[in-house]
């Protein structure tokens, strides 16, 4: 069985290597390069996987090269990781770091880069996926094999698109959170307890996007279909258009492209 490295051990790490020994691979076959010696007993402890505080010769049995480190950590994890990776496909879960920043620093062209978000941390995620050009076929598969155990995954013809991707996806799972929060103010505002307003608010988010994602039918008519004019749903929805809330939603996505944009400008050109 192939070896695979991740460089970095956190939670996005975590979640990948825990999907592939839950899938059935040898925890032997994995090797993870984290100096926090926390990490590594938590990691080995949790999945039975190789764990070293420092890059080595070791890292020349991966065929495949997981990059999990923050993207300011990335130019100095890389420079001794770079000697022993050159012959291994890469695989990059850093949000602003550039494929042409990670195939200079890994010495190689074979380099996919993925946004994830951190429903992955439970097999509900969904993650954004470019490949650069020397990336075969069969490679992609490889990757989508790997990611699969954290969700879906979806490909994306070019590089910036990953920017929209990480405000739409990446960024996404706050935005939820954000409106259940809302329901849940606005829950005890109207006399329930804050825990019923939770569970009534997530209850209702996981029921909606299951019936959204199994109907063929656009959110504009499924929103429609529980929308009588007159009625309590059409009284709410005339009041987040009049304080132009769709509106201002589309900016915030739009200011976390942007600032996707700036992180990629900062950390991730050669």
């Amino acid at each position: 069985m192939d070896t695979i490295a991740f460089i970095g051990g956190g939670n996005m790490a975590a979640a990948i290597i825990g999907g592939l020994i839950r899938s059935g691979r040898n925890a032997r076959s994995v090797i993870v390069v984290d100096p926090g010696e926390a990490q590594r007993e938590k990691l080995h402890a949790d999945f039975g996987v190789r764990a070293f505080p420092a890059a080595d010769a070791t890292l020349e049995e991966a065929a495949l090269v997981v990059w999990a480190v923050k993207p300011q950590y990335f130019q100095a994890a890389a420079l001794p990781c770079a000697p022993h990776v050159d012959r291994a496909l890469h695989l990059s879960v850093m949000a602003g770091i550039r494929s042409d920043a990670i195939a200079y620093a890994a010495r190689t062209q074979r380099v996919v880069r993925a946004m994830p978000n951190t429903p992955a941390l439970i097999g509900e995620g969904i993650s954004g996926l470019y490949a650069r050009e020397a990336v075969s076929d069969d490679e992609r598969h490889t990757i989508e094999r790997v990611l699969a155990p954290t969700g879906q995954v979806l490909w994306v013809a070019r590089e910036e698109d990953l920017d929209a991707v990480t405000a739409l996806s990446g960024s996404g799972p706050a935005y939820v959170y954000y409106f259940v929060e809302a329901m849940v103010q606005a829950a005890t505002e109207m006399g329930l307890t804050a825990a019923q307003g939770k569970q009534l608010a997530l209850a209702t988010f996981a029921g909606a996007t299951s019936l959204a994602a199994q109907s063929e039918e656009p959110p504009e008519v499924l929103r429609d279909r529980v929308t009588s004019k007159g009625g309590t749903t059409y009284a709410a929805l005339a009041s987040l258009e009049s304080d132009r809330v769709k509106a201002s939603f589309v900016k915030a996505m739009r200011a976390a492209q942007q600032r996707a944009r700036e992180l990629g400008d900062e950390f991730g050109r050669t």
